[in-house]
């Protein structure tokens, strides 16, 4: 615990590394991304996987229709200390640092209310729709620019799914399927054209869970190409999909599967 607690983030390790993804990020499709594996030392990662509340510990909040079926907690008063200080870390000066020279995009600003953003977590079941994000912060009334996204789950196996699905502008094609591993950092473009979601229910053990820390970045104003009226999420159907959800599908995300199995058992 004590060196979660006293790491922080150094220029002379982050800027290199931004160094070295710039160009892969800047020519990226479908839209401008960059995947950073082995992102913190594990130590670091250990403690805050340790503190990381169960739905059952917290008061959550909770998103369960067609579109989605996600758990977010952004009051960092509910959250461990190694939790809270790696997000301080995330929003600080260093790493804002790292994020410009990564991506070139100037002046940014972190949040720290972490409007949307937070802990993230996917129960069996669980899923997000394709969609673009929110793209202004009513509270701060800034431009939203950049997505910061780092998976906490440890021996992640490809049956699970859970996959980050990056999908083109038209939405007929899934370019990047992204599996939630463990220290990975995923950065991306927060504009109009960015679909990505992980639509497909996720498949792990009832004993586990998709988990990860989201972090937004914004700037006031932003280039006159991406100016756009402020919107919400805005979900997109993938090519012959239909947002339904059934009782059955409800009753096995949220109680024990021989409850569920009762409770939609046909007579």
């Amino acid at each position: 615990m004590q060196q979660a607690l006293s790491f922080t983030f150094h220029r002379d390790e982050l800027l290199p590394l931004a160094d070295s993804h710039r160009e892969s990020f800047l020519k990226a499709t479908p839209f401008r991304h960059v995947v950073i594996d082995d992102f913190l030392p594990a130590e670091v990662l250990e403690p805050v996987l340790a503190e990381f509340p169960e739905p059952r510990d917290i008061e959550w909040q909770r998103f369960d229709n067609a579109r989605e079926v996600k758990l977010a907690l952004a009051d960092t008063e509910r959250m461990g200390p190694a939790t809270r200080h790696l997000l301080a870390e995330f929003n600080g000066q260093v790493f804002i640092d790292f994020l410009e020279r990564l991506t070139g995009i100037e002046h940014l600003v972190s949040d720290p209310h972490y409007d949307g953003g937070g802990l993230h977590q996917i129960r069996p079941g669980g899923f997000l729709k394709v969609h673009v994000d929110f793209n202004r912060h009513r509270r701060l009334d800034l431009d939203r620019r950049l997505n910061g996204l780092l998976y906490l789950n440890k021996d992640w196996e490809e049956s699970y799914g859970g996959h980050l699905q990056l999908w083109n502008k038209d939405m007929t094609t899934c370019e990047h399927r992204i599996l939630p591993v463990f220290n990975r950092f995923v950065l991306f473009a927060t504009t109009d054209d960015a679909n990505h979601g992980h639509p497909e229910p996720l498949t792990c053990p009832d004993d586990r869970a998709r988990r990860s820390m989201a972090l937004y970045y914004y700037t006031n104003g932003r280039p006159e190409e991406e100016v756009l009226d402020e919107h919400d999420t805005k979900f997109k159907q993938r090519p012959g999909e239909e947002w339904k959800s059934s009782f059955r599908q409800t009753a096995r995300r949220w109680v024990p599967p021989a409850l569920a199995d009762l409770a939609t058992r046909r007579k």
